[in-house]
This record gives C-alpha cells, sequence and structure tokens, in this order.
C-alpha cells in the first residue's frame, strides 16, 4: 500500500484516509477493507481531516471511529456526520482495543510522572496507572501512535506513553507494561464513510444509521419516535441524545436500526420517522461487522408487508374483499 500525502492518488488507484500515523486503531480496520487493498492510503490528524479529504473529493473514503464498547458513541464522529452534508457510511468494522506502556530506553516504571495517551485510551488505563503511577499527570495525546512519537519531544517532557502494541516496530521505545485497559474485552467500532452513493443490496445481517431531530420538547415526543420502529418490529442497537446547540434541551439522537433500508419493515419505518421529523438524515445502511442477522417474527417479515399493501390495493381497485 502506498501512504502519498499528496493532493490526489496515482491514476487508476482509490484514496482512504484514515487517523494517522501508520500502527493505529484506525489503521488497523482500514487493513480490513478488502476494496483497499493495494490502494493509496493517507494517513491524517483527526477526523475532521479526514471526513473533509472525503467531502472535497481528495479522497474517495475515510475511516472514522464511531463508537467504544466502554466509553460509548465518539461524539465528535456523530457531531460531524449529523452536520457535513453529502456523506454515506459503506461499511462498519470491529477492532479489538489493548494498550501497552512505552518509554525510551532506560526509563523505569517508578520514574514515571508525566503520561501521554489519547484522551480515550488514557480512560479505560487510568486505574491502572492510578495504581502503579499514582502521582502521574496526563497529557493528552492527538492518537494512539502519536502519544509515543511525544517521547522523543523534548519540549513535551513526557516519561511514558500510552499505545497500541507493536508499537516498538515504529518507534525506539521500551515496553514497560501490558494489558493496561481495565476490561480485556474492549472494541471499537469503525465505519467506512464515502461521499453518498446508491444504497447497495442487502446481505442479510446489515445495520442502517440515521440521525433524527424531534418536532417539539413535549411530553411523549421520544416515545413517538421509538415507536416508528417498536410498531414495525425493528429493534435499535444504538440510540444516544446529542444537543442540537442553538438552544438548551434541543437535541437530535443518533440511531443504529437492525436491517436495511430495502427491508420492508425498516423502510416502512424510515417512512414514519420522516413524516414524524423536521429533519432526518440518513446515513446509510451496510452489512453488520459481526454478521448477525436480525430476528424478526413473521408479522414483520417482508411478505407480510407485501400482502398487506397488496390486500389494502384490492380493497381499494374492487378487486379484493375487504374481510380479507
Amino acid at each position: 500500500m502506498s501512504h502519498e500525502t499528496g493532493p490526489s492518488a496515482p491514476e487508476g488507484t482509490r484514496r482512504y484516509s484514515y487517523l494517522g500515523p501508520a500502527g493505529t486503531f484506525t489503521e488497523a480496520a482500514l487493513k480490513q477493507v478488502t476494496d483497499a487493498e493495494g490502494q493509496t492510503w493517507n494517513p491524517v490528524a483527526n477526523l475532521g481531516e479526514a471526513l473533509d479529504d472525503v467531502v472535497t473529493g481528495r479522497s474517495d473514503a475515510a475511516m472514522i471511529a464511531i463508537e467504544n464498547s466502554i466509553d460509548g458513541g465518539v461524539t465528535v464522529a456523530q457531531d460531524a456526520l449529523a452536520t457535513i452534508p453529502g456523506l454515506r457510511i459503506v461499511g462498519e468494522y470491529l477492532v479489538p482495543v489493548s494498550f501497552v506502556l512505552v518509554a525510551r530506553p532506560g526509563v523505569r516504571l517508578e520514574d514515571i510522572t508525566v503520561v501521554s495517551g489519547h484522551p480515550v485510551a488514557y480512560g479505560q488505563c487510568r486505574a491502572w496507572l492510578d495504581g502503579r503511577a499514582p502521582g502521574h499527570r496526563h497529557l493528552p495525546a492527538t492518537s494512539n501512535v502519536q502519544a509515543a512519537a511525544d517521547l522523543f519531544d523534548p519540549e513535551k517532557g513526557i516519561d511514558a506513553a500510552i499505545a497500541p502494541p507493536g508499537i516498538e516496530d515504529h518507534y525506539d521505545v521500551e515496553v514497560l507494561a501490558e494489558g493496561l485497559a481495565e476490561n480485556p474485552d474492549a472494541v471499537t467500532r469503525f465505519v467506512l464513510v464515502s461521499r453518498t452513493v446508491p444504497v447497495g443490496e442487502p446481505s442479510g445481517a446489515d445495520k442502517t444509521s440515521l440521525i433524527v431531530e424531534l418536532p417539539e420538547d413535549r411530553s411523549g415526543a421520544l416515545l413517538d419516535l421509538l415507536e416508528q420502529f417498536a410498531a414495525r418490529g425493528v429493534n435499535l442497537t444504538l440510540l444516544a441524545s446529542r444537543p442540537i446547540g442553538d438552544r438548551m434541551g434541543r437535541y437530535r439522537f443518533v440511531i443504529d436500526a437492525e436491517g436495511h433500508v430495502k427491508d420492508e419493515r425498516v423502510a416502512d419505518a424510515l417512512l414514519g420517522v420522516k413524516r414524524f421529523s423536521p429533519r432526518v438524515v440518513f446515513l446509510g445502511s451496510y452489512p453488520r461487522a459481526d454478521r448477525i442477522a436480525a430476528t424478526t417474527r413473521d408479522v414483520h417479515d417482508d411478505d407480510a408487508f407485501r400482502d398487506a399493501r397488496d390486500w389494502l390495493r384490492g380493497v381499494i381497485e374492487g378487486t379484493a374483499d375487504g374481510d380479507a
């Protein structure tokens, strides 16, 4: 693969942006994209730059973190997808998350006073650090790999860094400890984002993402929104609120629903949501990373919805009995 950072990829290749530098969990997610093999990979400094590359056409797609099994949704990503038009999620990928503590050669664990780490990583490792280096101070880094790179910036005065396993292959560091995270089963969910493209065909194990605003601040408004899905037998795998920002008490909801927009029950639910909400952002329908298919009752399968429409059409046209 190429790691060029120029304005365009070589002719005939696709360009993918991801949070760099090389070695990050975001790069690990991008390695799972079959279509990205042998293409141009562009490491960027932050999520905003990655999405801007897509919007402006500098990249064909960007890999971004969207959710963590420990800390929940990545709010900066959710807010960006809610406010930047013309983006579409085309795939999701899961990356197991673990961390090591590294330092320059010769530094001992008892010498540590300043630890560099991405804020999310630090939150998952703080209990371990409080126990082994109780007097430490945290210095935020833009990525887990950048935390290790910052060890060699004398102006920052960093003693150790929280980094991904294998970081010693990229930097001259020594691993002081492994397994820092409190939860060994932590997983980060990443999504591949492109410009708006036609929705693909259902895979049989899909997820649909959208962002919805409530029409008014009143009792029962959220329940009315959720009933659009419940009445059609659509299970939600994520429901998170984010402030709209124009005034207090106004929220948008980030929603992941089981199924594909081309599934009858999901399509019908989205029509209900669109009638209900003043603003709906459709983010995409795409295969689930865990390949778990939705379980539905017979009354909510595609045939049931088609039969109901055929019955109503027959009633209107006079070709079916009303008691069918």
